[in-house]
């Protein structure tokens, strides 16, 4: 398997565990889920860190499609090369750091974590177009 697809694996299994710390919150904060949860889809209320967590994990998912389309249009097309690997590698490693500096709420550092892979995102377009 190439580095772009490796990296686009360790993508997809970071976006689909950064739930968990918001469920971690919604339980030490709330408990179980009761009956009523259900039917009434309100939010229950959670402490900084749990709401922060829960938009890590949302800005995750969003951020998911394009790096995933773009790495999967790379590979089909066999542009694969140094560039577009270390994208991919510094892509998820900013991923991580965003994540973990938006649940300790340290400033500045997220902005710059998430503008970093922005511009891995779009390195990876344009080395996916030219």
């Amino acid at each position: 398997m190439t580095t772009e697809l490796t990296y686009l694996a360790y993508v997809a299994i970071l976006t689909a565990a950064l739930w968990i710390p918001y469920i971690a919150s919604q339980l030490q904060t709330n408990g179980p889920l009761k009956p009523q949860n259900y039917i009434d889809p309100t939010p229950r209320p959670l402490p900084l860190w749990g709401q922060r967590a829960h938009r890590a994990y949302l800005n995750s998912v969003e951020a998911f499609a394009p790096f995933a389309a773009l790495v999967l249009i790379i590979h089909a097309t066999g542009q694969e090369n140094s560039t577009t690997a270390f994208l991919c590698m510094a892509f998820f490693w900013l991923r991580v750091i965003h994540a973990i500096v938006y649940w300790l709420a340290v400033p500045y550092i997220r902005t710059i974590a998430f503008t970093l892979g922005f511009i891995c995102v779009a390195g990876l377009f344009w080395q996916a177009v030219t």
